[in-house]
């Protein structure tokens, strides 16, 4: 992975990150605990993806991945701190 891929994956993440927050109302972990969320749930959308043979391709398919990973850490985050 180039510098470039790696700015490109912090960025997305980022900004899914920033989505499931706004998704979750409640349950999120502030700006830069959403972003760091967002970071990690674009490792784990990409996972659950390739693990059901679906890709996403692009900046669009990348970010929906993400967001939905970021969803999912998000939701399970929220059931570990009850």
């Amino acid at each position: 992975m180039g510098l470039r891929s790696l700015i490109l994956f912090l960025i997305i993440g980022a900004i899914a990150g920033w989505l499931a927050g706004n998704i979750m109302k409640g349950k999120g972990f502030g700006l830069a605990g959403n972003i760091i969320v967002g970071i990690i749930g674009a490792l784990i959308g990409g996972f659950l993806f390739r693990l059901f043979g679906i890709a996403g391709y692009g900046f669009i398919g990348s970010l929906v991945v993400a967001t939905l990973g970021a969803v999912i850490l998000v939701y399970i985050a929220g059931l570990i701190k009850k």
